[in-house]
């Protein structure tokens, strides 16, 4: 699935295109993703102006001049791309950058039978169209009003983000004190920090040498102050994030970015997906090892996360 930075690239990868554009139409070339489209949603939508393009935990949400806003999930499989009339009409990039080394898992599906949504535009560069295409359908799209968005069913409850200033230990803490939960699970939980996802989360607990068995609240003291291990996990998640970002997130699967090109974070996992394989701790000798918690893999070295 999508995490926040793929997200957040998607985002970033669709404003320059979209922002300031107006909507001539949305085609809905089927009734339904996950859940049916709003009542009335072309009609809703068509005419209006795109005002901005922002985030919030893994939704995409489409401001639209009005006060309404598109709330978008790429659900398992979903993913956007531009294409614009006239010469290059359709093109998107290939192949990766020669220079990042390993190969990228599968990129996502480009069969036309799976584009689902087509938002018409008339943007600063001509005539566009911004297509979701979603193998699986297990994305969505919602529709609400502006000042209602933070009490929409989807968002309502959403904790900090970790992008943001207001996710550092003294939040966690407060959240995590008394807790026996593992510690993956706490940090899997949407209401503690938005858009955490797996990949991430894996990654932030290596940086920090944190084991994902260990109790929660064993990261706080008996004031309810955090421990230095849990301001370390802390500045991990931050920069296992930025770094995500920035290298476009993480191609698995079928996600790809908005122009076509993939990201790059896979080539960078120091234990997701690496099962057996040497930890990249400097001196330590173990193994990556995967476990299942909660219904899902997770990915850790037992000999330096404790």
């Amino acid at each position: 699935m999508p995490e926040l930075p793929e997200v957040e690239t998607v985002k970033r990868g669709l404003a320059p295109t979209m922002e300031g554009a107006l909507l001539v139409r949305p085609e809905l070339r089927r009734p339904d993703l996950r859940f049916p489209f709003p009542e009335n949603f072309e009609d809703a939508v068509a005419g209006r102006r795109i005002v901005a393009l922002s985030r919030r935990a893994k939704y995409l949400m489409i401001e639209l001049e009005g006060g309404d806003v598109i709330i978008a999930h790429l659900g398992m499989s979903g993913s956007f791309r531009i294409e614009f009339d006239g010469p290059g009409e359709g093109r998107i990039k290939e192949s990766a950058d020669p220079a990042v080394p390993g190969d990228f898992h599968r990129p996502r599906s480009k069969d036309e039978k799976h584009d689902h949504v087509v938002f018409h535009l008339d943007a600063s560069c001509g005539p566009a169209r911004v297509i979701y295409n979603d193998p699986r359908r297990f994305g969505f799209m919602a529709l609400a009003r502006r000042e209602a968005v933070a009490e929409h069913v989807f968002l309502r409850g959403l904790g900090e983000e970790p992008t943001g200033n207001a996710l550092d230990a003294a939040y966690l803490a407060a959240r995590f004190s008394g807790k026996a939960q593992p510690l993956k699970a706490a940090l899997l939980d949407q209401r503690t920090i938005a858009g955490l996802g797996n990949i991430y989360v894996c990654e932030a607990l290596w940086r920090s040498g944190l084991s994902p068995k260990r109790a929660a609240g064993t990261l706080v003291d008996k004031r309810a102050r955090p421990k230095q291990a849990l301001v370390q996990l802390t500045d991990a998640i931050r920069a296992v994030i930025a770094d995500a970002i920035a290298a476009g997130g993480s191609s698995l699967k079928d996600h790809i970015q908005a122009d076509g090109s993939l990201g790059y974070f896979q080539h960078s996992f120091s234990v997701y997906d690496r099962e057996g394989e040497a930890c990249r701790t400097s001196g330590c000798r173990g193994t990556v090892e995967r476990i299942v918690q909660a219904g899902r893999s997770t990915f850790y070295c037992p000999h330096c996360q404790k």
